[in-house]
């Protein structure tokens, strides 16, 4: 066990709840962070993963982090690289990933984080655009996806694999990880860099449809996640389960960034399917999610239920009431009730068998990315889940408020980061300005003056409240689709797209807090007698708009409008419709302007059936 060992083997002498927090101002920088991680407690846990040869978790420690680190840095000194050079990653989280960050971190790159799902023509767009010159893949399928824009990565001299290429092809720029590194490292390097320099390039939803580039500094993140520590208590002896991708910014803060800072232990989950049984092995104190995985977990239990007695329903809801009114009474939002005195019956027969759902010791569940419902908030604050929903950015690293422990409500984003200030402006935009905020977006001036004034405050675009120092989220200034995995999609954008095409005489793409992105299309007549009868189809009956031959083709029109959006911007059902929006329907306004909550009302059966199941 060359670079771990087993899980089971690790034996912690260490008393319970060791704060062992690294003051920003002592890390200097990320790397600088790492390196004194590693100083402190080389023997500690640092992460835990799945060794699929060897069919077993293992553990590896800071020590063993720390040589690892150094062969990766060994290898990039190799490839004369500069401080300040682009490099980017696309993989599933991994201990390689936090490698191959470190590594360049310490020799003052910049790292640009990938999603492993994007489309193709959307990687490229990034490593042309922030001219990546070197990239770290995970494998054969990530390669497949690479080669029909190979031609447009010029920039990119070198693509390493961590695994082994099926059928490794003749290109000249790929070489796999165990040939590129070397057999030994030396000691890790800690660049002597300022903090205010740039550290990564994280890539988020651009208004003409292209992603921005967001520029955050070592500071940035380094001031984010000691803040996110000084609003809860972060223990040597805490675990964290790593699944959202390492892409995204909540997660590197938050769940990678943090951990060190704190010197808790990571264990990174083989998959979102695995989830599940991931929860149940690992057993985490502490989750890191997007409320997308709450809600699977809430489908779950809705569809046993329903196939259980009335008898268990009933008791189950009883559980879920009255924690609940418990959640409230600890919260003094609420009086104390004689049905309290059920709470410690229903928690062992009910609540309980939630919380062995997730492994029986998660402590803290904190969610962001997108809204929380405030049902699914409830049912997990009432089973006795600390579940605390957060608000923030990319641009602000990311994370702008949270919500305390001991001053929870679900139905607000929680009060501000400690060093964070926040406001109203204009139409009831919330302003936020803090340590945290971006150095601007890569190669885009305009749109980073239109995003942060003068002044240092980000407009984030959001109208809210703020009431009792606690964030409320009321709206947007512009119509932003928010996924429940927490990704950003500017609709016009697409719609506009969509449009372009002359058999769709208007658009509207839906799917705030769901899963996946639909499309409601309302077909111009001409277009769509000829459409139709090009596929066989009576254009005039009525069930032939929902025909699976008609709604396959007009998906397939759809994804060539909008194969230029980012990978999660995928328009995955549609509805077909010819009764257009009009004035005289209430459809649009005068100035012709989609009233979208008066469509989405006219519509909500129909698009309730595109989400059943989800």
């Amino acid at each position: 066990m060359p670079d771990g060992r087993n899980s089971s083997d690790i034996v912690t002498s260490t008393p319970a709840n060791t704060l062992d927090v690294i003051p920003a101002d002592t890390a200097v920088t990320l790397c600088g962070l790492f390196s004194e991680r590693a100083r402190r407690t080389p023997e500690h846990v640092a992460y835990r993963y799945f060794d699929s040869p060897g069919g077993q978790w293992r553990d590896c420690t800071w020590r063993s982090m720390a040589q690892q680190v150094a062969r990766w840095q060994a290898a990039m000194r190799q490839e004369n690289l500069q401080a300040g050079d682009r490099v980017a990653v696309m993989m599933r989280n991994c201990r390689e990933w936090v490698m191959f960050d470190q590594a360049a971190l310490g020799l003052g790159l910049v790292v640009v984080p990938l999603y492993t799902n994007d489309r193709p023509e959307n990687i490229a767009y990034i490593i042309k655009d922030a001219a990546v010159q070197l990239l770290l893949i995970e494998g054969t399928d990530q390669w497949q996806a690479l080669v029909p824009v190979l031609d447009d990565l010029d920039c990119c001299r070198r693509v390493i694999s961590l695994n082994v290429i099926d059928g490794l092809p003749a290109e000249s720029r790929l070489i796999v990880s165990a040939v590129w590194l070397p057999e030994l490292g030396g000691d890790f390097h800690v660049a002597d860099i300022d903090p205010a320099t740039l550290a990564t390039i994280v890539y988020t939803s651009g208004t003409t449809g292209r992603p921005k580039g967001v520029m955050l500094s070592h500071g940035n993140l380094l001031w984010n996640a000691a803040s996110c520590l000084r609003s809860f208590d972060i223990f040597r002896e805490d675990l964290f389960l790593s699944f959202l991708p390492l892409s995204h910014t909540l997660e590197r803060t938050v769940g990678y960034y943090a951990p060190i800072m704190a010197g808790a232990t990571v264990a990174f989950s083989r998959s979102i399917p695995q989830l599940a049984d991931d929860l149940l092995t690992v057993r985490p104190t502490i989750i890191i999610s997007v409320p997308r995985i709450f809600e699977r977990v809430q489908i779950r239990i809705q569809a046993q239920l329903a196939e259980k007695p009335a008898f268990a329903r009933a008791l189950f809801a009883a559980a879920e009431n009255i924690g609940w009114r418990r959640f409230l009474y600890l919260q003094n939002r609420g009086s104390w009730h004689l049905s309290l005195l059920l709470w410690p019956v229903l928690k062992r027969l009910v609540a309980g068998k939630i919380h062995e759902r997730l492994g029986g010791r998660v402590r803290l569940a904190v969610c962001g990315g997108a809204a929380l419902s405030p049902d699914v908030a409830r049912l997990f604050l009432g089973l006795g889940i600390t579940l605390v929903q957060g608000y923030g950015m990319t641009e602000a690293g990311p994370v702008i408020s949270v919500n305390r422990q001991d001053s929870n409500d679900p139905a607000s984003v929680g009060a501000p980061l400690p060093d964070v200030e926040v406001r109203t402006g204009e139409n009831a935009e919330l302003l936020a300005r803090s340590p945290g905020i971006m150095l601007g977006y890569w190669n885009l001036p305009d749109a980073t003056r239109d995003a942060v004034d003068a002044d240092g405050w980000l407009h984030t675009g959001d109208q809210a409240r703020i009431e009792h120092h606690h964030i409320y989220i009321t709206g947007r200034l512009k119509e932003i689709i928010v996924l429940a995995n927490g990704e950003k999609v500017p609709p016009a954008d697409m719609e506009m797209a969509i449009s372009n095409d002359p058999l769709f005489e208007q658009v509207m793409v839906i799917g705030e807090a769901r899963p996946y992105l639909a499309a409601l299309v309302v077909v111009d007549n001409d277009q769509w007698q000829r459409f139709a009868s090009g596929l066989g189809i009576d254009a005039e009956a009525e069930a032939s708009l929902s025909s699976p031959p008609v709604v396959d083709a007009v998906l397939k029109r759809i994804g060539d409008a909008t194969r230029h959006f980012p990978g999660y911007a995928q328009i995955r059902r549609a509805v077909v419709l010819r009764e257009s929006w009009t004035i005289e329907n209430d459809l649009i306004t005068p100035s012709m302007k989609q009233r979208r909550p008066a469509i989405l009302a006219r519509y909500e059966k129909i698009i309730g059936k595109l989400y059943e199941g989800h």
